[in-house]
C-alpha cells in the first residue's frame, strides 16, 4: 500500500504532463500550471492524511471566559422526551439560559418576552429544550411547514454550534413554532445573501418538534454528534449562541453578539458552552443511492424513456474534514430557476440551488467584488448558453479545517452532450486564518475539455480580508486566466476598504479587469474595466411612530475600459425608510446612467440597440408592505430613459397564507420598451403563480407556472411532489414543462424547451 508522501509523488508526477485525445490523435502538453495544479492537490492529500495529528480545536484550560458567556450542559442516561413540551423532569436537571438581548429594534436592552434555553447529552447526542414565553401567545405567527424554505415571515428560533471552537464557522439549527426545520453552515462569519442568516446548502440529519402553548412556544431539538461529525472526546468546549425572531415586532433576540453590525454569522462573539463529556459518537458516514425513471422529451431531439441511479456518499475523514463523492449526478429534484428577462447587455447572475455543489458553498468563495466570482459552480453541469444540463459522471469534494487552514478541493467530470464536449473541472481552494474574521487565501481552477480550440482553462488567485477594530474591513485580491493562445491581459486585480457602523456604512474600492480575463469557470458580469466605485450610506433612527430606521445613500461609478474610453458610469442617490412592522420604501431619487455599447445588443426578438455612447436617467420607487400578516406584496416601478429611448418597468409580487397547509404567491414583471428602432415599441410580460399544499411537514406539493412573452412558447410549468418518508430519504414526482436551468449569457439567447415527467427515490443510509 503507497503511503502518503508516495501518493503525493505520484499525483505531481501524473498532473506535470496532460494528455489530450483528440480525434485519435494523443498530444501532450506541459504547463506551469499542471505544476501548481498538482503540487494544491498533493498539498491537500498529505493535509488529510494528517488530519487526525493536528490539533483540532482548543482545550478547556486554554481558553479564558467570564461567567456570562458560558453554558453548561447537563448529561443523562438516556435522551430527554422529544414532543416539543418540556413536561419531561430531564428537562429541569438543567439550569436554563435566559439572558438574551435585542439585536432589534433597540440594540443591547433586553428583551421584551423571555426565553429560556436548556441544553442535555447523552454519549451520541446533544439536546436542546427551548421555551419562548410570548404575553400573546394568540399573536404567534406561524404558518411554514416545508423544509429548508425562508421563515422570515415566521416567529422562528436559531441555534448556532462552533463545534471545532475555531470562532470562524458554525453549524445553524433553525425551527419554528411547527417544528419546521432549516439548516446550514457560517463560513469565516459571512452571511449568505438569500433570506436566511446562514448558507441554507448544507442538509443534515436532525429532529424537531415544536408546540405552541398557552404561555407561548416550545420546542425540542435532537441533534447527534455524527451530524457534527463530532468524534470521541473526554472534555469538549464548544462555541455556541442562540437567537429568537417575533415576527409581530420584528424583534431579533440574541444571547450574545447582538450588536446590530454582528448578529449570529458574528461566531467569534458566541458565547461557550462546556459539560460535554464522554462522548461515544463515531465519524459521520452516509451513503445515498438513488433510482430515477423519466419520460424526456427535448425540442428536436427523440423521446427518451432512461432508467438510472446514482449514488452520493459522506464520510468524516476527522472532526474537522468531510469528504463527499458522488457518481452519476441527478438534479431532477432541484427546483427551475425564475425566468429572466436581461435588459442589459451583461450577464445574468443566478445563484446556485444543486445540492452536492450547494452543500459547503463557502468554503470555495472567492468574491472579486459585487456578483463577480473567481469560482462559479453554475460553470459546470449546465450549458451557461441554453441553460440545457451536462450529464456528470462523478465527482468529489473535501472540504473543511485543518488547525488554522480552511480548505475545498473538488474536481468534477462531466460527458459530452450536444455542443458540450466532455470536461474536466479540478478546483483548490486554501485559506489560513488570521485574526477575528481575518484571513490570507488562495486558490487555483483547471478546467480541461475535448473542444479542439478551447482545450484547457486555467484561473489562479490570491485574496486577503483583513478585519481592524471591528469595523473595518480591507479586501483585496488578484487573479489571472490561461487559455490557448496565452493572451495578455488576462489579470484582475481589486481592493476594496469597507466602515461598518450602526450609523453609517461606506465603501471606496477599485479594480481593474483586463479584456482577456476569462474564468471558464466563474462568473464575471462585464471584462476589461477599470473601475472606481464608492459608496455612502447614513442611517438614523428617528423617534416617529411606525419608523425604524431611515438612511440615504450615494454611489459613483466610474468603469471605463482599460484603454481609457468611457464603458460604464452612473451615480445615484437614493432614500429608504424601514417601518416596525417590515415593510419598506426604496426609492431611486435619481440614477444617471452611462453606457458604452461595442457590439449590437439583441434586447427582444428582431430587436437590437446599436453601437454607440447612451446617457440616460432613471428613477425608482418601491414598497413593501408589513411582513406579519397573512397577505403579503411589494411592488416597484422604475422609469426613464433607456439607450435613446425609454422603458417603464413595473413589478408585484403578493403572497398569502391562510393556514400553514396552503400558500400562493404572484408576481408580475411588465417592461414598456419605446425606442427609435424599428419594431421598438413593444412590452414584455413576465408572470408566475406558485401554489404549496404541505399535507404535514414531510409531505408537500409545490406548482409553479410562468408565462414569458418573449419567448414563442410563453408558458411552462412545475409540479413536485416531496415526501421525505424517513430522515434524509426522499421520493420525488416531478412533471416539467419549460426550461429547468436558466441562461446566464447576455442578450437573451433562445432557451431550449423540454417535457419531463420524473420519479426519483432516494435512501439514506448511515452508521
Amino acid at each position: 500500500m503507497p503511503t502518503q508522501e508516495e501518493w503525493a509523488f505520484r499525483l505531481r508526477s501524473a498532473n506535470a504532463k496532460v494528455q489530450t485525445v483528440r480525434r485519435g490523435t494523443v498530444v501532450s502538453r506541459i504547463h506551469k500550471w499542471d505544476c501548481i495544479r498538482g503540487t494544491f492537490l498533493a498539498t491537500a492529500l498529505c493535509i488529510a492524511g494528517r488530519a487526525d495529528t493536528l490539533p483540532q480545536r482548543e482545550s478547556a484550560s486554554q481558553v479564558e471566559t467570564r461567567a456570562a458567556d458560558v453554558a453548561q450542559a447537563f448529561r443523562v442516561d438516556h435522551a430527554p422526551k422529544l414532543d416539543g413540551t418540556l413536561n419531561d423532569p430531564l428537562w429541569q436537571s438543567a439550569k436554563p439560559i435566559t439572558e438574551f438581548r435585542q439585536q432589534e429594534p433597540y440594540e443591547g436592552q433586553p428583551a421584551t418576552e423571555r426565553t429560556e434555553v436548556r441544553i442535555l447529552h447523552t454519549r451520541h447526542a446533544v439536546y436542546f429544550g427551548i421555551h419562548c414565553f410570548d404575553s400573546e401567545p394568540s399573536r404567534i405567527i406561524a404558518s411554514e411547514l416545508r423544509r429548508d424554505v425562508s421563515q422570515n415571515l415566521d416567529d422562528h428560533f436559531e441555534v448556532l454550534i462552533d463545534s471545532n471552537h475555531n470562532r470562524r464557522g458554525a453549524y445553524v439549527f433553525q425551527i419554528n413554532p411547527l417544528g419546521t426545520q432549516i439548516d446550514g453552515l457560517i463560513v469565516e462569519e459571512q452571511r449568505d445573501n438569500s433570506a436566511v442568516d446562514f448558507d441554507s446548502g448544507w442538509d443534515g440529519v436532525w429532529t424537531s418538534a415544536a408546540q405552541i402553548g398557552a404561555d407561548g412556544w416550545t420546542a425540542t431539538v435532537e441533534i447527534p454528534f455524527t451530524t457534527l461529525n463530532f468524534t470521541h472526546s473526554s472534555d469538549v468546549l464548544w462555541g455556541v449562541n442562540f437567537k429568537r425572531f417575533i415576527r409581530r415586532k420584528n424583534e431579533a433576540d440574541l444571547w450574545k453578539a447582538y450588536r446590530r453590525t454582528f448578529g449570529i454569522t458574528k461566531v467569534s462573539q458566541a458565547g461557550n458552552l462546556e459539560g460535554i463529556k464522554d462522548i461515544g459518537s463515531g465519524r459521520l458516514f452516509v451513503v445515498k443511492p438513488y433510482g430515477l425513471a423519466r419520460y424526456d422529451k427535448q425540442t428536436g431531439q427523440d423521446l427518451k424513456f432512461p432508467l438510472t441511479g446514482g449514488v452520493d456518499v459522506k464520510y468524516g475523514l476527522s472532526s474537522n474534514l468531510v469528504l463527499n463523492l458522488t457518481g452519476n449526478t441527478d438534479f431532477a429534484d432541484t427546483e427551475v430557476d425564475l425566468e429572466p428577462f436581461n435588459i442589459t447587455p451583461f450577464k445574468v447572475f443566478i445563484p446556485e440551488k444543486r445540492q452536492f455543489f450547494l452543500e459547503n458553498a463557502g468554503v470555495f468563495n472567492f468574491s472579486l467584488g459585487g456578483q463577480d466570482q473567481l469560482f462559479f459552480s453554475r460553470q459546470i453541469g449546465i450549458d451557461p448558453i441554453t441553460g440545457n444540463q451536462v450529464p456528470i459522471n462523478g465527482g468529489g469534494k473535501l472540504t473543511g479545517r485543518i488547525g488554522r487552514l480552511e480548505l475545498g478541493v473538488m474536481d468534477v467530470d462531466t460527458r459530452s452532450i450536444g455542443p458540450n464536449p466532455y470536461s474536466n473541472f479540478a478546483v483548490v481552494r486554501l485559506k489560513e486564518s488570521l485574526w477575528a474574521g481575518s484571513y490570507f487565501g488562495v486558490m487555483g481552477i483547471d478546467k480541461r475539455s475535448g473542444d479542439v480550440l478551447d482545450s484547457f482553462n486555467q484561473t489562479g488567485g490570491l485574496d486577503t480580508r483583513l478585519v481592524f477594530l471591528k469595523d473595518w474591513l480591507v479586501d483585496a485580491h488578484m487573479a489571472g486566466t490561461q487559455s490557448p493562445g496565452n493572451l495578455s491581459g488576462n489579470s484582475d486585480l481589486g481592493a476594496a476598504l469597507t466602515y461598518r457602523s450602526n450609523w453609517v456604512e461606506g465603501i471606496v474600492r477599485r479594480r481593474k479587469t483586463g479584456p482577456n480575463f476569462n474564468p471558464e469557470v466563474g462568473f464575471v458580469e462585464r471584462p476589461d474595466s477599470n473601475e472606481t466605485y464608492g459608496d455612502l450610506t447614513f442611517k438614523v433612527r428617528p423617534n416617529i411612530p411606525g419608523i425604524r430606521e431611515l438612511q440615504f445613500e450615494g454611489f459613483l461609478l466610474h468603469a471605463p475600459d482599460t484603454v481609457g474610453q468611457v464603458s460604464t458610469q452612473e451615480w445615484q442617490n437614493t432614500f429608504r425608510a424601514e417601518f416596525h412592522n417590515g415593510g419598506y420604501t426604496d426609492d431611486d431619487i435619481v440614477d444617471v446612467f452611462t453606457q458604452r455599447i461595442t457590439a449590437p445588443f439583441h434586447i427582444y426578438k428582431s430587436v437590437f440597440i446599436p453601437n454607440g455612447l447612451y446617457h440616460f436617467t432613471r428613477h425608482q420607487l418601491t414598497y413593501g408592505s408589513g411582513q406579519d400578516r397573512k397577505f403579503t406584496y411589494n411592488f416597484f416601478e422604475r422609469f426613464g430613459g433607456y439607450y435613446a429611448g425609454t422603458l417603464n418597468e413595473f413589478r408585484v409580487r403578493a403572497n398569502y397564507r391562510p393556514t400553514a397547509k396552503f400558500s400562493v404567491s404572484a408576481s408580475e414583471t411588465w417592461d414598456r420598451l419605446r425606442l427609435p428602432l424599428p419594431n421598438g415599441n413593444f412590452s414584455v410580460l413576465l408572470a408566475s403563480l406558485q401554489g404549496n399544499y404541505s399535507f404535514n411537514r414531510f409531505l408537500t406539493f409545490t406548482s409553479l407556472v410562468q408565462m414569458d412573452t418573449s419567448n414563442a412558447q410563453a408558458v411552462s410549468a412545475n409540479l413536485r411532489l416531496r415526501y421525505n418518508y424517513r430522515p434524509d430519504s426522499d421520493l420525488y414526482i416531478i412533471y416539467n414543462v419549460g426550461t429547468q436551468f436558466a441562461s446566464i449569457a447576455p442578450a437573451n439567447p433562445p432557451q431550449v424547451r423540454e417535457t419531463r415527467f420524473a420519479i426519483k427515490c432516494t435512501y439514506s443510509w448511515q452508521r
